[in-house]
């Protein structure tokens, strides 16, 4: 069994965080600081704040973050290259708004220390507010009731709302509320904090450290109500303004003092308040940013933001940001009755979805959206197969704009392509500005599969969403140059029958731990799909608009010619197949290998990546995560049940999960070819990745894509929902444990409700036209009458022994040799492989 598979059914520990089916609670000050600052972190796809207390500490890493804001640093290889990546970028800390200290008899609150007599910390995932209540009982033995609240507006991206409100329970006492604009990028405060990132590299996850100065200041500015800071960062040259207005209630008098400087900005309110008597600050923020409009522009940017916040107060924004998350819910919100845990689970990963994408307009949503520094705030191929798609069936203007931020980067990405001497464009495995930003080019750029991934995505909007103006004036473009890339890339091998078949060599797949192969099994289906879908949206253009197709054939220069070529390339792909065994090969040499022993390799060696060299783990079969599973997911319409069945069975076993990305795919499979504890154990694993903190690794922020992952087991799953050329099957999978499952799905602006039970499967239509699906090959008719078609089962059931262990050990390869498995040595242990000379010994040994 492999690890994935031995998460608690609930991993979260609820006497801290209980349950709750639409908030995420906290009920006393957690130890895991790190793991709560994103657990609680608030964001709208433009701006993300940690869920760091209003006092400033203690803190593991405070974080203010605006998605693509970044700075540049030159890569410094050991042993350079021509063509390796040159410079790098990473998303940097902006000076932080969400400090609120507080003063009572000249005593500080610090949480760490404080004697709390009641304490709860929440986010309402229907309201979009980071709230918190508490009573504080001083060192002075008086109870002070503290509320804050803290929330990014979804509304207006630029802004976000802070409130601090004091009241005296008994006693009276002077208190004190410093309200704080921080660059922590630059400094460390007086407590010793700092928003710098980790500088321990060994972890390639994390973040880069800067031994510049990173944020340079143009100007600092107050009155009697607002400050502003505004900076260009030194090697990128973006610009920054940060704007705050501050607001006081109170019944007693109140003195007020503000004062800026280059990295520090406060606003200080003193009072006096008897028994009784309450004070309340208000704090208006307003974040701009841009590529290189001068700061002074930002500025009044800043300034007609925090304008109109004075003209319409608070109370509007709070309504707005609710009446947003209630459009959101009623387009994306799944339901599991009875199933509390995983629906609690399931609405934050949703929600954190939100968070990510919704005012990303222009950019593309970062591995850990704007909740944390991990992946240096880089965007990879994860949007667009794990995110995009729960866009697409719920938010496809949201899904439209990250396909656009990919479009936007087609200049770049040929001019990528270019210097890895290809036609066409080649997009990059991670960046923020559109260059790659990847050192390690093994893993890394030679993932071609990026260019077949993004095509994916656009061909998934177009099917589902109808949209052909985005399709025709953006989608076509990118389709074409990433079909030239695979069809210059791939070449042409003739046998001596005269048969031939088209080969893509030298490039890595998904699985990070095979690298740099021949016939990479995701890349060539993937491959052929673009190809294929690439020339049928030119053609598509040609019926539709011909003008539009002769101005692409101009802009492209694109002979018409080429089609066939893309057509021809797609129909002699070479898919290796192993027929003994009858699975599809990874890559070409993959069975050559031995199998890695991963029951027996200690837990504390995982990730295997931070404990072993590279080249010890390309020389074993072990897989970081899903990479034929993938292929099978998302081009399920070209294998049949029992390929899908085999090449499951044959690679479950040696995935060790160590990517995020694995569990939810494995559990799509797992479902679909009847191994159904199995899929239940591996939606755990990506459902609580990041509330069970699962993977060690969640104080970097957000696993983004392993939330979208959710949706995805949930509905493809689960659901058993499949598309292909738009058109909707269903063949649900439901758990024997849970009495129902239910989502709402947008195809072609028409919204329809899925519910499933054991008994049946039902749709009725909310909005739009009425539109066809079926259930396995039964067509229904989804109208507001709604149409039921009745379930005779969930799917074939499989028992998981068949899981515990690689398929193969002991079996003789072509050339005789019998396959083998082993963990490599621990050099500082003692131990030895043993040591064989009688083949009889090896296959008893195995």
């Amino acid at each position: 069994m492999t690890r994935l598979r031995s998460v608690p059914e609930d991993p979260v520990d609820r006497a801290h965080l209980p349950l709750d089916e639409w908030r995420l609670v906290e009920s006393r000050p957690g130890a895991d600081l790190g793991l709560l600052e994103t657990l609680f972190a608030t964001a709208n796809g433009f701006m993300g704040m940690r869920g760091t207390p209003e006092e400033g500490r203690d803190v593991k890493a405070h974080g203010t973050f605006l998605n693509g804001f970044h700075e540049t640093w030159r890569i410094n290889h050991a042993e350079s290259a021509y063509g390796l990546a040159k410079v790098g970028q990473t998303m940097i800390s902006v000076p932080d708004c969400s400090t609120i200290k507080l003063y009572v008899d000249d005593e500080p609150l610090l949480l760490s220390i404080a004697d709390m007599v009641e304490y709860e910390r929440w986010i309402d995932f229907r309201e979009g507010v980071l709230r918190r209540d508490l009573i504080w009982r001083t060192p002075a033995g008086k109870h002070v009731r503290v509320r804050s609240s803290r929330m990014v507006s979804f509304e207006q991206r630029h802004l976000a709302l802070m409130e601090m409100e004091v009241t005296m329970l008994d006693g009276s006492a002077p208190v004190a509320i410093s309200s704080q604009i921080v660059n922590r990028q630059d400094s460390v405060d007086e407590f010793g904090n700092s928003a710098g990132p980790i500088t321990d590299k060994h972890d390639p996850r994390q973040t880069t450290a800067f031994t510049h100065r990173v944020l340079e200041p143009q100007q600092d500015w107050h009155s009697e109500k607002r400050m502003l800071l505004g900076y260009r960062v030194a090697n990128s040259g973006m610009t920054l303004a940060i704007g705050a207005d501050h607001e006081v209630e109170s019944e007693a008098e109140v003195e007020r003092l503000l004062d800026t400087m280059p990295d520090l900005g406060r606003a200080v309110f003193h009072a006096n308040l008897d028994e009784g008597q309450s004070i309340t600050v208000r704090k208006a923020v307003a974040y701009h940013s841009s590529r290189s409009v001068p700061h002074r522009e930002l500025f009044d940017r800043c300034r007609r933001t925090l304008d109109r916040i004075r003209t319409e107060g608070f109370a509007p924004q709070y309504a707005d940001q609710r009446t947003y998350l209630e459009d959101f819910w009623r387009r994306s919100d799944v339901q599991l009755p009875g199933r509390l845990a995983e629906q609690q689970a399931t609405r934050w990963c949703l929600y954190q979805l939100a968070q990510a994408s919704a005012r990303s307009d222009g950019w593309g949503i970062p591995a850990k959206g704007v909740t944390g520094s991990g992946y240096e705030g880089h965007y990879f191929w994860d949007t667009e197969i794990y995110v995009v798609p729960f866009l697409i069936f719920t938010s496809p203007t949201w899904a439209r704009n990250a396909l656009r931020f990919r479009s936007n980067l087609l200049p770049k990405a040929r001019e990528r392509a270019r210097e890895l001497n290809q036609r066409g464009a080649m997009f990059p495995w991670r960046t923020i500005n559109g260059d790659e930003a990847s050192a390690y080019y093994a893993a890394g750029t030679a993932q071609y599969h990026i260019n077949a991934d993004v095509a994916y995505a656009f061909s998934l909007y177009t099917d589902i969403t109808g949209d052909l103006d985005f399709q025709h004036r953006d989608g076509v473009r990118v389709l074409v140059e990433t079909a030239r890339m695979w069809s210059d890339l791939g070449f042409w091998r003739v046998t001596a029958e005269g048969d031939a078949s088209f080969h893509i060599h030298g490039v890595t797949g998904p699985d990070e731990y095979t690298t740099v192969v021949n016939n990479n099994m995701f890349t060539n289906v993937m491959a052929r799909y673009n190809l294929r879908r690439a020339a049928r949206a030119v053609r598509e253009l040609r019926e539709a608009d011909p003008a539009g197709l002769e101005a692409l054939v101009s802009e492209l220069e694109l002979d018409m010619l080429e089609l066939e070529q893309w057509e021809a390339c797609a129909d002699g792909m070479f898919i290796a197949k192993d027929e003994a065994l009858g699975i599809h090969l990874q890559e070409d040499r993959f069975l050559e290998r031995e199998v890695w022993d991963l029951p027996s390799t200690p837990e504390e060696f995982f990730p295997l990546l931070l404990h072993y060299h590279p080249l010890v783990i390309y020389r074993f079969q072990v897989l970081k995560q899903a990479d034929v599973v993938l292929a099978l997911f998302l081009r399920g319409a070209e294998f049949t049940a029992e390929e899908k069945r085999a090449d499951f069975e044959y690679y479950d076993p040696i995935t060790t999960g160590d990517s995020s990305l694995s569990a939810v795919v494995q559990s799509i499979m797992a479902a679909e070819v009847g191994h159904q504890k199995a899929a239940l154990d591996y939606f755990r694993a990506g459902l609580f990745v990041d509330l069970g903190d699962l993977h060690g690794n969640t104080s970097d922020g957000v696993h983004i894509a392993s939330a979208g992952g959710v949706w995805n087991a949930l509905v493809h799953g689960f659901g058993g929902m499949r598309q292909e050329k738009g058109a909707l099957s269903f063949d649900p999978r439901l758990p024997e444990s849970w009495p129902e499952l239910s989502f709402p799905l947008t195809v072609r602006e028409s919204r329809f409700r899925v519910r499933i039970t054991r008994e049946e499967i039902s749709f009725v239509l909310e909005e739009g036209e009425e539109l066809e699906v079926t259930v396995r090959g039964e067509s229904a008719r989804v109208t507001r009458d709604g149409a039921t078609v009745a379930l005779a089962d969930q799917g074939p059931i499989l028992d998981d022994a068949v899981l515990a262990s690689p398929r193969g050990l002991g079996d003789e390869r072509a050339d005789g040799s019998i396959v083998t498995s082993f963990v490599p040595k621990d050099p500082d242990d003692p131990w030895e492989y043993p040591v064989h000379t009688d083949p009889d010994d090896i296959i008893e040994s195995v």
